[in-house]
């Protein structure tokens, strides 16, 4: 399941309580032995705080889980952060390669899925495409890693298939054969993404990448090229290095435009940096793209369903946590984007910007 599917799931959950545990951790030994004491001590903090408000008789199943937590975590496997999401139907650990700011835990009737909201900005999950005269494969990556090659009915195609060197010295009967492969390949990547919701980087020679976008279908889905030889090897470390450093770039691009987006739009009059009007616009489903600073979070209690007073202490009973998360996943689930970055620019408009759709 893909972080965003799995924040998808989180953020229509309602239960009381919920409770989100957040740290950061360690990939190695004798490091990652730390986690396991910082999550006791985090669980032993969410166990008083449930106290507090309810009687030990109304929740057992969470104070059991609470109880056993630091027992089920493990560490051989933490990476950069942890979040933990459990309620009386949920116990879900997810393991991040990304860094928080906030570590803490959180209490409420829904989860706290700003770190995965955050996560989610800096995690691209795309297909990369190896074609080359050593075989056809495709793989399912996040950043600089692979998570699993496809095998299906499609790939991997053999590399007996076709010699895919130069066109230059073919005939014309094997160019069109060629090109006709190259069809059937951006179908087949199709099939594995009939929606789309994943882009495609390409590693294979610039020539045969440029014959393969000509030939392709949906052009607009391919991410672009990493250069290769006829000779490269299938090893994925050899090429995921500088697929990570793309992506990294890709990743950058992209909140740069959507700054620039951003400050267009305020000459047009449809820019809001009222906290309260950007709540409310944010849950009438008029937020096209919202863009926070990442250090920013604010406590609210809530008056009513469209306003809030501001409070300083998140731990009071009753105070909704981070109205800033609310606002992000409102924007997610009707269709506009969310950026966290920590790019000057943005502070000249305000640790808060929301674009409207009208």
């Amino acid at each position: 399941m893909s972080i965003k599917e799995q924040l998808l799931t989180l953020a229509t959950e309602k239960n009381s309580p919920c409770i989100t545990i957040a740290f950061n951790t360690h990939r190695t030994s004798p490091d990652n032995q730390q986690d396991a004491i910082k999550l006791k001590n985090l669980a032993k903090e969410a166990e008083d705080r449930l106290l507090e408000i309810h009687s030990k008789r109304e929740i057992p199943d969470i104070l059991e889980k609470l109880e056993n937590i630091a027992e089920e975590l493990e560490v051989h496997k933490n990476l950069e952060s942890l979040h933990i999401y459990i309620s009386k139907d949920t116990f879900e650990f997810i393991r991040t390669d990304i860094p928080i700011t906030h570590e803490g835990v959180w209490i409420d009737e829904t989860f706290h899925i700003r770190p995965l909201i955050k996560v989610m900005n800096r995690v691209t999950e795309y297909l990369v495409l190896y074609l080359t005269k050593k075989g056809v494969h495709l793989y399912q990556a996040i950043n600089d890693s692979i998570v699993q090659e496809i095998e299906n009915d499609d790939f991997p195609f053999t590399e007996n298939n076709y010699n895919l060197s130069s066109l230059f010295s073919k005939t014309d009967e094997q160019k069109n054969k060629i090109k006709d492969f190259f069809n059937q390949i951006d179908k087949s990547v199709q099939r594995v993404n009939p929606e789309g919701s994943l882009r495609c980087l390409v590693i294979s020679t610039d020539d045969n990448y440029g014959e393969f976008i000509a030939e392709a279908d949906t052009p607009s889905i391919y991410l672009g090229n990493i250069s290769t030889d006829f000779n490269s090897p299938t090893q994925q470390n050899d090429y995921m290095e500088i697929a990570g450093e793309f992506i990294k770039n890709y990743q950058h691009q992209n909140r740069k435009k959507s700054i620039e987006e951003m400050s267009e739009a305020v000459s047009k009059g449809q820019v809001l940096t009222d906290l309260q009007e950007i709540y409310q616009a944010a849950i009438d489903g008029r937020g096209d793209l919202l863009i926070v600073h990442q250090d920013y979070q604010q406590p609210v209690r809530m008056k009513d369903d469209r306003t809030f007073d501001i409070v300083s202490d998140a731990t009071e009973p009753g105070v909704l946590d981070d109205v800033v998360s609310t606002i992000a996943w409102e924007v997610i689930a009707k269709k506009g984007n969310t950026i966290f970055t920590s790019q000057e620019e943005i502070k000249e408009l305000g640790n808060i910007v929301l674009k409207t759709r009208y």
